[in-house]
C-alpha cells in the first residue's frame, strides 16, 4: 500500500473522520487579536491544529496563502507542516502543471523541501507534467478532474469524442496509476459527477473540496465518494477554520469539525 494512503486510512480510523481541514489561512481575515503577533498566520494555524488534530484525517494548506507573503510565508508554511502531528498526512494544494523539467523542480519543492505527503496537480499539459511527481512513490498525487468553481464548465464539461473532457482525465489517470499513487479531485457541488466518476474509477481515492462555504452537499459527497469501498477525503476550510473570528476561534473550529464528523457518522 502507498505510504500516504496507509497514513490516511489509519488517521481516518483513529480519529473516526473523513474530514480534511483546509488551512486556507488568509492573513487579511484572521482574528484581530492575532494581527500584532510576530507570525499571525502560524499562531492561527498552530491553534487550529492543536484544537482539531484529534478529529480530522488530514490537513491541506493552500500554497497561495503562504506564497503571497513572500519568504516569510514559506517559513510559516514550513513551521505549520512541522507542527502537524506526524501520523496525520499533509496535502499541499498547489495545483501545479508544467513541462517536465519544471515539474521536476515543483516536485522537489513539494516533497523534498516542504515534505508534503500529497499534492494537487493540473492535468492540462499531460502525462509528462505529472510524471515527476509520480517518481516519489511513497507520496501521492491528486489530479484535478471536476472542480467546484463556476468556471469549471468552460473546459471540463466540453464534449470530446462522445464524453466530457473530465471523463478523459479520469480514464487517463486510471491508466497511469500503475504505482497506486494517483487520485482525483472531484468537487462537491457536482454530486452526480462524483457518482459517475466513482463508478468509472472505483480504485482511485477522491479529494472532495467544496463542502461548507461553497455549498457542496456533504451527504451526497460521502454517499457517492465511498461507493464501491472508495477512499474519500472531504475537505472543509472556511467552514471549520473561520467558524469564529473572535478569541474563541480555535474552540469554534473544533466544534465545527465535530459537527461535520457527527453528520457523516449519521450517514454511514
Amino acid at each position: 500500500m502507498n505510504a500516504f494512503i496507509d497514513k490516511l486510512t489509519k488517521a481516518q480510523k483513529k480519529n473516526n473522520s473523513l474530514i480534511c481541514v483546509g488551512l486556507d489561512s488568509d492573513i487579511d481575515v484572521l482574528p484581530e487579536h492575532l494581527q500584532d503577533s510576530g507570525d499571525p498566520v502560524f499562531e492561527f494555524n498552530k491553534a487550529i491544529i492543536d484544537a482539531t488534530c484529534n478529529g480530522c484525517c488530514a490537513y491541506k494548506p493552500n500554497l497561495a496563502f503562504y506564497e503571497s507573503l513572500g519568504p516569510r510565508g514559506l517559513e510559516t508554511l514550513k513551521k505549520t507542516i512541522m507542527h502537524i502531528p506526524p501520523d496525520i498526512p499533509v496535502i499541499l494544494d498547489a495545483k501545479r502543471g508544467d513541462i517536465g523539467n519544471t515539474a521536476q523542480k515543483y516536485a522537489e519543492a513539494i516533497f523534498d523541501d516542504l515534505e508534503g505527503d500529497a499534492v494537487t496537480v493540473s492535468p492540462y499539459m499531460g502525462y509528462d507534467s505529472i510524471e515527476p511527481f509520480l517518481k516519489y512513490e511513497d507520496s501521492f498525487v491528486f489530479v484535478l478532474a471536476v472542480t467546484s468553481n463556476p468556471g469549471a464548465k468552460d473546459f471540463q464539461y466540453l464534449n470530446c469524442e462522445g464524453k466530457p473532457l473530465y471523463m478523459h482525465v479520469v480514464d487517463k489517470v486510471s491508466s497511469w496509476n500503475t504505482g497506486g499513487n494517483l487520485g482525483l479531485v472531484v468537487g462537491a457541488p457536482q454530486p452526480e459527477q462524483i457518482r459517475e466518476i466513482r463508478l468509472r474509477a472505483p480504485q482511485l481515492p477522491f479529494l472532495i473540496p467544496g463542502v461548507g462555504a461553497q455549498g457542496g452537499d456533504l451527504s451526497k459527497a460521502v454517499e457517492f465518494g465511498t461507493m464501491l469501498d472508495g477512499i474519500v477525503v472531504i475537505n472543509v476550510a472556511r467552514g471549520v477554520i473561520f467558524a469564529s473570528k473572535g478569541t474563541d476561534f480555535a474552540a469554534a473550529a473544533a466544534e465545527a469539525l465535530q459537527a461535520f464528523n457527527f453528520r457523516i457518522a449519521q450517514m454511514r
